[in-house]
């Protein structure tokens, strides 16, 4: 495959093979650790809203906090010691800290400091897990297959997110904060044993042993700031990230109060999102990405940018709900696209580097984007800030129809 640095890159097709068994339980394993996940997670979010408004944001913080800041440490240690070990790893700290918090909670409750030691636990675990688990599908399938196996992995990932709230008010309803870690745990034991299980196709490539970690972490950003495919699509990840991820999840409720819409169409809207991602991603995990794989990653900014556009002008809910698919359906034709293009055009001594760049882009720019959209929709409206969303989206999709390294980059034909 030629380099990603020049007009001339190209990106394998999607190949009609079966994807290998060892993908599939990979990801199957960790799809089912995503539904335990997203379970505890609302329960420790419900939890935490016991103690007050500011105790709940102080636990998102103890799980935002080390994750952002150690994310680059921790794609440095899984390009040295393998992305395999660092999962194994994780699980193995996850499935005694959730086991560790299920026997607490069951005979302490729930009290703040504890919840805290767990969301800290959380997060920096996540620093070091996240680069690795992006590294993987590299590791377990041919480029050839790369993107049908992505998409798949993101469709799983959102029927995870999905389920995994509904499932988490139910236990929490039945068996609390310790019973819904106690499911957790079941998870996380499963997603062990499959790691335990799978073994790379071929060996991965690690960085130099006598290279030191904070060595590493440099190098890992000037590959990705040197080369301009790379760059351009974490400058687009950003943008995606602060203009598309707020959208529904800040703004959608936001808009349905200021409409008198009601807590149930907030609700629909954000399914609308998330039916519109999944659609996208089923389509490209059955047909394959573009041809000019590039430009779909463009093209899917772009129309996400038209169903922004569409949600701040909705006069009912109805309009807002079709505008929140179309929204979906871009953010997911971007994320089908991007995500091989990125893992595809890595070294593969920089995988873990990569993916930690990349999920620290999108953390950073998340964040400065809910605090400044949070800003305008109460000075201008939640319109506004919609509105403002649609412009960021359309501009970063010209941009990237306008990178030659982007726009030239095709999938290879042989």
């Amino acid at each position: 495959m030629a380099s990603l640095g020049t007009t001339e890159s190209v990106v394998s097709p999607p190949s009609r093979t079966v994807l290998p068994r060892s993908y599939l339980c990979w990801l199957a394993g960790t799809r089912v650790s995503l539904v335990g996940d997203a379970a505890l997670y609302f329960a420790l979010g419900w939890a935490a809203s016991a103690h007050g408004g500011q105790m709940a944001a102080l636990v998102l913080t103890a799980i935002t906090l080390p994750r952002t800041v150690l994310l680059l440490l921790g794609g440095a240690v899984g390009d040295r010691f393998g992305a395999r070990r660092v999962m194994i790893t994780g699980d193995v700290v996850m499935l005694a800290a959730v086991l560790a918090l299920a026997v607490a909670a069951r005979i302490w409750g729930t009290p703040s400091w504890m919840l805290l030691g767990f969301a800290a636990v959380v997060g920096t675990v996540d620093a070091f897990y996240l680069p690795a688990t992006g590294a993987m599908p590299r590791r377990l399938v041919s480029k050839e297959q790369l993107p049908r196996a992505m998409a798949l992995q993101q469709a799983g990932g959102q029927v995870a997110s999905l389920l995994g709230a509904p499932l988490g008010a139910v236990l929490v309803a039945v068996a609390g904060l310790s019973g819904t870690a106690l499911v957790d745990a079941g998870s996380f034991a499963a997603v062990l044993a499959v790691m335990l299980w799978v073994r790379p196709a071929a060996e991965a490539e690690r960085s130099p042993r006598m290279e030191s970690l904070l060595a590493g972490i440099a190098d890992g950003v000037k590959t990705a700031a040197t080369d301009p495919v790379l760059r351009t699509a974490l400058l687009l990840t950003a943008a995606a990230a602060a203009g598309l991820l707020p959208a529904v999840a800040l703004l959608g409720p936001l808009l349905a109060r200021s409409n008198g819409w009601g807590p149930g169409s907030a609700g629909l809207v954000a399914a609308g999102q998330g039916a519109g991602i999944l659609l996208a991603a089923l389509l490209a995990a059955r047909l394959g990405p573009m041809r000019r794989i590039g430009m779909g990653t463009s093209l899917g900014l772009a129309l996400a940018a038209v169903g922004l556009a569409g949600l701040a002008a909705a006069p009912a809910t109805a309009a807002a709900i079709a505008a929140a698919v179309v929204v979906g359906a871009g953010s997911g034709m971007f994320a089908c696209h991007m995500g091989p293009l990125v893992l595809a055009g890595a070294p593969g001594t920089h995988l873990s580097r990569v993916q930690s760049l990349l999920t620290l882009v999108q953390s950073l720019a998340l964040v400065v984007a809910n605090n400044v959209l949070g800003w305008l929709a109460d000075a201008a409206g939640a319109r506004s800030a919609i509105a403002l969303c649609a412009v960021l989206g359309c501009v970063a999709g010209v941009t990237g129809l306008a990178s030659p390294s982007l726009r030239g980059l095709r999938q290879a034909t042989s």
